[in-house]
C-alpha cells in the first residue's frame, strides 16, 4: 500500500517532467507551437469545404503559401484498401497548374480553376467563421 502511494505521489513530478520535454518553454519555440496547432485546425476546417467528411476518412484542404493549395484526402474502401490522395495546386501568372501524387504538375481547366476559386473562397468563409469570434475576443 505504502509503495502504491509512493508511486501515486511521484506522479506529478513524472508528468512535468515529461510535459516540460513536449511543451517547449521559450517563446520562439511556444510561439511555432502555435502557429502550427493554428495551421492543422485550419486544414481540418478546409476538409470541409468539400462537404460532409465520410467516416473513416481524414480531409484536409488549406493555403500552404501565397501560391499553393493543397488537397489531401486519406480512407479505406469497403475491402479495407488504404488509399491517399494529396493534390497541389500552383496558382501561377500564366495558369493554375496541378499535380496529383507526386506527379508533374499540370495545367487544370477552366471548370476545376473555378472550382479551386469557389473552395478558396468556402475555405475563407469557414475560417473567419471559427477563428473571428475568438479574435474578437482576445
Amino acid at each position: 500500500m505504502d509503495l502504491y502511494l509512493v508511486q501515486i505521489q511521484g506522479l506529478p513530478v513524472m508528468l512535468k517532467r515529461i510535459v516540460s520535454y513536449i511543451l517547449p518553454q521559450d517563446a520562439i519555440a511556444k510561439e511555432a507551437v502555435i502557429r502550427r496547432n493554428i495551421k492543422r485546425e485550419a486544414a481540418k476546417i478546409g476538409g470541409n469545404v468539400f462537404g460532409a467528411i465520410p467516416h473513416g476518412t481524414r480531409r484536409e484542404f488549406f493555403c500552404l503559401d501565397e501560391h499553393t493549395w493543397v488537397w489531401h484526402e486519406e480512407w479505406t474502401d469497403t475491402q479495407k484498401n488504404y488509399h491517399v490522395r494529396t493534390t497541389r495546386y500552383d496558382v501561377r501568372p500564366h495558369g493554375i497548374f496541378k499535380a496529383q501524387d507526386g506527379q508533374p504538375y499540370r495545367p487544370v481547366s477552366e471548370e476545376e480553376a473555378e472550382r479551386l476559386v469557389s473552395a478558396a473562397q468556402e475555405y475563407e468563409r469557414l475560417l473567419h467563421a471559427k477563428f473571428d469570434p475568438l479574435l474578437a475576443a482576445a
